[in-house]
């Protein structure tokens, strides 16, 4: 195969983030012709289309975001040895993740452990709503996306739904609403409860939980996000219905405590990915690794 010509890559770049030909063309004084002849250039050396031409709008085929990445990578390092004349280091992979906004963000961390501090890979975090998130999964702009549902598979979104983990639901408050240490219903009873919204599935383990206790908790709060519930119980509003792993910290400080009956709840969190011919290696990685560092129980 020939050297790869860098000028090629350097049009093909531009045009990406521009995200139109006919602006990339007028920026850098070159006629519209003439740069589509280069980036065309570029795909036959590579021996893949690097956009989908949707009328007038481009968009990155799965080969043109790879190309975009390392292309980002090797004019950064150029640009960098310029600058310093110093030791550039290693290329860099990027990885994209993005999560549910309300997610437990401990659950995160856990997640993208085994990939912090590396200097090999960046990371491009972004949070969002799971429809927002699974578009831009979809729109390969996005590597996978952290959420607590599956999401629906079909022919035209061959959606991979990893289960990373499957974590217990329990009854958390502040010390002093366990002080004796009563009963679940006692508990449930007496003390006023913060849920998840009626959207959840926790919430609907946890109706199901009353229903069968024959127990009416008096409902003092319902929040959609996790760092919301763990605020609230540390600031004793009442006992908050989570993953314990959402306030490990508070847990291991004693500022916390979780009831000793178990709820017979679980919430699952997932890795969702598409079907890609060419995944990101720090992805599989992290895929691999994923369950036994957070722990499918």
């Amino acid at each position: 195969m020939a050297a790869l010509n860098y000028h090629h890559l350097r049009y093909f770049r531009a045009v990406a983030h521009d995200g139109n030909l006919t602006r990339t063309a007028a920026r850098l004084n070159l006629t519209q012709s003439a740069l589509s002849v280069q980036i065309r250039k570029l795909e036959e050396q590579l021996g893949h289309a690097l956009f989908d031409r949707r009328g007038r709008q481009l968009h990155l085929t799965e080969a043109g975001r790879i190309a975009l990445d390392h292309a980002d990578a090797i004019f950064a390092t150029g640009e960098e040895l310029l600058g310093t004349l110093r030791e550039t280091g290693k290329a860099r992979q990027a990885l994209r993740v993005g999560a549910l906004a309300t997610l437990s963000r401990n659950f995160q961390m856990e997640f993208l452990r085994p990939v912090l501090g590396r200097t090999d890979i960046e990371l491009v975090l972004r949070s969002g709503g799971a429809a927002e998130l699974l578009r831009a999964l979809e729109s390969l702009n996005l590597d996978v996306v952290l959420i607590n549902h599956a999401p629906a598979r079909d022919v035209l979104t061959p959606f991979v739904a990893h289960r990373i983990a499957e974590q217990p639901v329990g009854l958390v408050g502040t010390p002093d609403r366990f002080f004796g240490r009563a009963g679940l219903v006692d508990l449930l009873r007496d003390h006023p409860v913060i849920v998840p919204t009626l959207e959840s599935s926790v919430r609907a383990g946890f109706d199901a939980l009353a229903d069968r206790l024959m127990v009416r908790p008096q409902i003092v709060a319902e929040v959609e996000d996790m760092a919301m519930m763990r605020l609230l119980a540390r600031e004793d509003v009442g006992l908050a219905v989570l993953p314990p792993i959402v306030v490990k910290d508070e847990l291991a400080a004693g500022l916390l405590v979780e009831g000793d009956e178990p709820l017979g709840i679980t919430e699952t969190f997932f890795a969702v990915t598409m079907e890609r011919r060419f995944p990101n290696p720090a992805l599989r990685m992290l895929l691999q690794q994923g369950s036994a560092q957070i722990g499918v129980v």
